[in-house]
């Protein structure tokens, strides 16, 4: 790596224009690869060499620019107002930002914007725009970046003119050309495939994940972007609880079926911020489409004559903790005592009692 490093950046060397080159198509190689197998075992592996690719075809930077680069960001009043806005603090547990570029500032933002209320995130989606307007930038629905999933929607536009950044948006055409929604997979299938792919682009892009998947790792909320393993034993998990799913489906035995969906909405509610996001934000509505899944399984299994009851176990820890076991907790978000995220919901199937799992805010 560091041989290749110094002869890429060889002045007037054509071994260097030629090792580019090579380079420049092993990554596009790679990257279109990637695309088209994405559930390949060998696929983050792929994407970690990528990374090593792009940092090597980077020219070198220059030191002597950087405080002069720092100075111009155009942006750089709207980080500061939102580093200092205690509301968002309060949902966001004092995570400030510090970012580098004014893209960065734009994208950085607006997926913290995720986490919160929708009504605090649209007010903070209109003051950052205007803020970015009042510095030359234009509002650019076009220049997105796609994420598989069934439907179409814009999460949050772009920027072109004085500051260009890409926004962020759902795609059912991603999802189409992902090659594992297949049409032959069941409209509640179709939507756990698209949680499947989009989680893990959204891992790609999202420094902030974490996953609190038991199965994986039971003793702590563990962030998905410094510890790789977890990463990919996160991802692993996932996939082999959407081909369980699958084949559950053929099974006629409802109470197997359910058991099947719960474990599946156990592994999307694991991928988590810290603090876990509001429930009322833009990530707590779309987790909640993969409950209204396990409703119907639920609904499915007592028409076939089975005792079901499942519960979503919420608001304080005290009052729920005799239905959960192996919770986790952590001393920032909500309030003292509550819980923040219901990551397994309790079950009770034919007298048999599966506990549910939470994390929960310490009262200190």
């Amino acid at each position: 790596m560091q041989n290749l490093h110094k002869l890429l950046n060889t002045e007037n060397s054509e071994l260097a224009k030629i090792l580019r080159f090579n380079l420049y198509g092993l990554a596009a190689t790679l990257t279109k690869a990637n695309q088209e197998y994405p559930l390949d075992t060998g696929f983050q592996i792929s994407e970690e060499i990528l990374q090593e690719l792009n940092y090597l075809l980077q020219p070198a930077p220059v030191i002597e620019e950087l405080p002069q680069l720092t100075n111009e960001l155009k942006l750089l009043k709207l980080q500061e107002a939102f580093n200092c806005d205690s509301e968002l603090n309060f949902y966001l547990g004092n995570s400030s930002i510090q970012s580098q570029t004014d893209a960065e500032i734009w994208n950085k933002i607006h997926q913290k914007l995720l986490q919160v209320p929708e009504d605090l995130a649209t007010s903070w989606r209109q003051i950052a725009l205007k803020l970015a307007q009042e510095v030359g930038a234009v509002v650019d629905h076009r220049n997105l970046e796609k994420l598989p999933f069934v439907r179409d929607e814009i999460i949050y536009p772009g920027l072109s003119g004085t500051v260009k950044a890409k926004g962020l948006c759902l795609s059912q055409t991603a999802l189409v050309n992902s090659g594992i929604a297949q049409t032959h997979l069941s409209e509640n299938l179709h939507l756990i495939a698209g949680f499947l792919l989009l989680y893990i682009k959204f891992i790609e892009i999202d420094t902030d994940l974490h996953h609190a998947l038991k199965s994986v790792f039971s003793f702590d909320v563990v962030s998905l972007h410094s510890k790789s393993e977890q990463r990919h034993q996160y991802i692993d998990a996932l996939s082999d609880r959407f081909h369980r799913i699958q084949k559950s489906e053929e099974n006629t035995d409802t109470v197997i079926n359910l058991c099947a969906w719960i474990d599946m909405d156990e592994a999307i509610h694991s991928l988590v911020f810290i603090p876990p996001a509001e429930r009322y934000s833009w990530w707590g509505k779309l987790q909640k489409e993969s409950r209204r899944l396990l409703r119907k399984a639920a609904d499915k299994a007592i028409k076939a004559g089975n005792e079901v009851r499942l519960k979503q176990l919420s608001g304080l820890y005290a009052d729920v903790c005799e239905f959960s076991k192996d919770d986790l907790q952590l001393d920032c978000g909500g309030n003292p005592g509550e819980v923040l995220t219901c990551l397994r919901v309790y079950a009770r199937i034919n007298q048999q009692q599966y506990p549910g799992r939470v994390i929960f805010r310490t009262l200190r």
